[in-house]
């Protein structure tokens, strides 16, 4: 049986939802114009449009465990990551590329811990090998918030696997394109932005006078 949950939710969006953005629908039925693209974790606490209040055809999102941006790799396998990425930058001409990390990440818990195979193909344990490329800038392993700058490490290093991609370098080369980092927290809403100049991580400009003002800036690297 398909889950009640669902159907109920659906329902609710056909009484209150679609009869208010039925005209946004009909122009999305036949194209999208998605400006910005986010790269985020799949988990389900992390939700791109819900944490940036975002309508149908605003965003265009790919998720993976731990928000990774694997390197360029035109070696004629499957790579649902560098798929949607390519399309995103070359069909939509996405002005914004945004890898969005979050706290208490359990892919990089995963392979902080060397966490146990869940099943023989152990797909998540190759996946987050990855994580391996941004260790070294992830500091001293046994400091209590290792993790935590495991997570910024992460997102770093998923921006600088954005460059390995010709297209996307093109692009940033000559301004049509910009690369972006934050990190969200679960627990406290609140969201941190890599600063390209300072190399920190700190509340955006526009959100200094809410309550996340108190989170003390982060340093990236």
């Amino acid at each position: 049986m398909f889950p009640v949950y669902l159907t109920e939710g659906y329902r609710s969006f056909l009484q209150d939802r679609f009869p208010t953005e039925r005209r946004r629908f009909a122009q999305l039925a036949s194209s999208q114009n998605p400006e910005i693209l986010i790269i985020s974790c799949c988990d389900s606490r992390v939700s791109p449009s819900a944490i940036f209040n975002a309508g149908p055809g605003e965003l265009f999102t790919i998720r993976n465990v731990a928000n990774i941006v694997p390197v360029y790799q035109p070696d004629g396998q499957y790579h649902g990551t560098s798929a949607a990425l390519e399309f995103a930058v070359q069909a939509l001409e996405v002005k914004h590329i945004v890898v969005l990390g979050h706290a208490t990440c359990g892919g990089i818990k995963a392979y902080a811990n060397k966490a146990k195979p869940l099943s023989p193909g152990d797909f998540i344990g190759k996946w987050v090998s990855l994580v391996g490329q941004a260790e070294s800038k992830a500091g001293d392993p046994s400091a209590p918030d290792y993790l935590t700058q495991l997570e910024y490490a992460v997102v770093k290093q998923s921006l600088e696997n954005l460059m390995t991609f010709p297209f996307v370098k093109e692009r940033v080369d000559d301004g049509r394109t910009q690369l972006h980092g934050a990190h969200f927290g679960v627990a406290t809403g609140s969201l941190l932005v890599c600063d390209p100049k300072t190399g920190e991580f700190k509340p955006p400009l526009d959100t200094a006078g809410l309550a996340v003002r108190s989170v003390a800036a982060i340093a990236c690297d």
